[in-house]
């Protein structure tokens, strides 16, 4: 899988980012959620799975893309 830069909101080229795939997908890099109580409301996250938190105006680079 090849990615490409859509965007970022975030200053010093840290987190958060989203990239379309080759594949037609996005990969989102945020940061990792932790928090137990967050966690638990998760539904069905598999072993190989993560999830993270960006922000709401991040997603206006997946669609300009759409």
């Amino acid at each position: 899988m090849r990615l490409t830069f859509l965007g970022t909101d975030s200053e010093g080229g840290k987190c958060p980012t989203l990239y379309k795939t080759d594949r037609g997908t996005i990969v989102v890099q945020g940061y990792k959620v932790t928090d137990p109580d967050a966690l638990a409301d998760v539904r069905d996250l598999a072993d190989n799975e993560t999830v993270v938190e960006i922000p709401r105006e991040l997603l206006r680079y997946a669609e300009e893309e759409g």
